[in-house]
């Protein structure tokens, strides 16, 4: 990969809901949009900041990344680092989890993370992989989770793969 990938908060976004039949917009809160930061001449990727998704139905969606790529690792994307955390919760349902980076893999203006649920209060999903998509059009940025076209606790999502 020759490419630095600089991937900005996720500040506009429309939540790509495969198989859920939903859209959802997300904008950072004031005061908490994440300053963008240039990708730091020792990486090839980085993908910071935050995110919240709004939804019709009133769903509390938050994401929160900070995944490296090293340089010097630029063609082996399942060396990155980091972690990203998201919740979900609506009328008392829901849940949230901490993941550690196990891929970051970028082209042009997309990014895809996975890794492994570190802790979390959903049951049957901690030691599971998850991944996420973004893609920086600068405008309004998308964003895709892999587990809502399945139960992530049954089905195992592989690396590099949202």
């Amino acid at each position: 990969m020759n490419r630095r990938v600089k991937i900005l908060a996720v500040s506009a976004a429309v939540l790509l809901t495969l198989g859920a039949g939903g859209v959802a917009v997300a904008s950072a809160d004031d005061g908490h949009r994440p300053a963008a930061a240039p990708v730091a001449a020792a990486e090839a990727a980085a993908l910071t900041g935050s995110a919240k998704l709004y939804r019709p139905a009133g769903d509390d969606i938050t994401f929160s990344f900070d995944a490296h790529l090293a340089r010097k690792d630029r063609n082996d994307p399942l060396a990155a680092t980091g972690t990203f955390t998201y919740s979900h919760y609506k009328d008392g349902w829901g849940g949230s989890a901490r993941v550690k980076v196990d891929c970051l893999a970028t082209g042009g203006k997309v990014a895809t993370v996975t890794g492994i649920v570190t802790e979390t209060d959903v049951p049957g999903l901690l030691h599971r992989r998850v991944g996420v998509s973004v893609h920086d059009d600068g405008r309004r940025d998308r964003l895709g989770y892999s587990w809502l076209a399945s139960d992530p606790t049954k089905d195992e999502v592989p690396p590099c793969n949202a």
